[in-house]
C-alpha cells in the first residue's frame, strides 16, 4: 500500500472510481447508493442510512415529484375553473361536482406514486445490480424496498393534504367531516397502491418494462378512482363493479367519510383484502437479482 492509497482502494482503481460504480452510473448516484454502507460500518442504523440516501435521490427526480405532488392538486384546480363543476347537482345529492373530485385527486396521487413512480426505480436498481451488491453488505435489499415505499407513500400523503387545501381554499370544499374515518380509508388505500407498485416491480424484468406496465395499470386505476366519471355518478351496476377494485372502494369510502359518515365495512374490507393480496403476491414473486 502506497502513501496515497486508501485501505479500500485496489491497485487497478483510479482515485475517482469507487468499487461499486458501474459505467451507467454517475459518481453522485454511486455515492448516495453506497453511503448507507459507510454509515452502517460507523454503527448507525442501516435502514436509516438507506432511507437518507434514497431520500436524496428521490429529491433529484423532478418528474416523479411533479406527478405525485403537483399534478393531482393542479388537476383539481383546472377542473374547478370549469363553471359546471361549481354548480350544485341534484343527481349528486345536492353537492357540487368539484366536491366529489377532491377524493379523486387524493387517489390520483396514490396511483401515480404506487404504479408509475416507484416500480421503474426499484426495477432499475435490480437491473444495474445494485440490489445484488447490497446483499453482500450489512444493509439488506429489503431495507431499500421499505425506504422506497416509505418515501413514495409520504409524498402521496403530502399530495393528499395539498389537494384538500386547494379544494378548501380555492373552491370552498368542506374538509372531511369525519376525519378519523377519512384516515381509516386512506391508509389501506396507500398500502394497496404501494403493494400494487411492488407487484409491478416484482414481475417486470427491466425499468422500461416496469414503466410500460405501470402506464397500462395507471389508466384503468384512474377510471376506477373516478377521474372521468365520479364513482358516485356512475350507473348502479358499474358502480358496484368498480367498488370491488381497490381504488373504486377507496373512492366510495373517502366519499362517505367526507360527507360525515364512517366508511362502510364492505369498502374497508375490499381495501384490506386488496392490500393483503397484492402484498402477498409481491412478496411471492419479488426477486432481488
Amino acid at each position: 500500500m502506497t502513501a496515497t492509497q486508501t485501505p479500500d482502494q485496489t491497485p487497478d482503481q483510479t482515485p475517482d472510481q469507487t468499487p461499486d460504480q458501474t459505467p451507467d452510473q454517475t459518481p453522485d448516484q454511486t455515492a448516495d447508493q453506497t453511503s448507507d454502507r459507510t454509515t452502517a460500518r460507523r454503527g448507525a442504523s442501516p435502514r436509516n442510512a438507506v432511507l437518507r440516501a434514497e431520500a436524496r435521490l428521490f429529491g433529484r427526480e423532478p418528474g416523479n415529484l411533479f406527478w405525485i405532488l403537483v399534478f393531482p392538486p393542479l388537476l383539481l384546480a383546472i377542473l374547478g375553473c370549469i363553471p359546471p363543476f361549481l354548480k350544485v347537482s341534484d343527481d349528486l345529492g345536492g353537492i357540487r361536482l368539484i366536491d366529489t373530485y377532491v377524493p379523486v385527486a387524493v387517489l390520483v396521487a396514490l396511483i401515480a406514486a404506487g404504479v408509475q413512480a416507484m416500480p421503474p426505480v426499484v426495477t432499475g436498481y435490480r437491473e444495474r445490480g445494485i440490489l445484488r451488491r447490497m446483499s453482500a453488505t450489512p444493509v439488506r435489499p429489503s431495507a431499500l424496498l421499505s425506504a422506497q415505499m416509505a418515501l413514495h407513500g409520504a409524498a402521496a400523503l403530502a399530495s393528499a393534504l395539498l389537494s384538500l387545501a386547494v379544494g378548501r381554499l380555492a373552491f370552498g370544499v368542506q374538509l372531511p367531516q369525519q376525519p378519523f374515518g377519512y384516515v381509516l380509508a386512506l391508509l389501506p388505500a396507500v398500502a394497496a397502491a404501494l403493494a400494487m407498485g411492488a407487484l409491478v416491480a416484482a414481475r417486470a424484468r427491466t425499468a422500461k418494462i416496469a414503466a410500460a406496465v405501470g402506464s397500462a395499470v395507471f389508466f384503468p386505476s384512474m377510471f376506477c378512482a373516478g377521474v372521468w366519471v365520479p364513482v358516485a355518478a356512475m350507473p348502479d351496476v358499474l358502480a358496484r363493479v368498480v367498488g370491488f377494485t381497490p381504488f373504486g372502494a377507496a373512492a366510495r369510502a373517502l366519499d362517505q367519510a367526507a360527507a360525515g359518515d364512517w366508511p362502510s365495512l364492505s369498502h374497508l374490507g375490499v381495501l384490506a383484502a386488496w392490500a393483503v393480496l397484492l402484498t402477498a403476491a409481491a412478496s411471492r414473486w419479488f426477486r432481488w437479482e
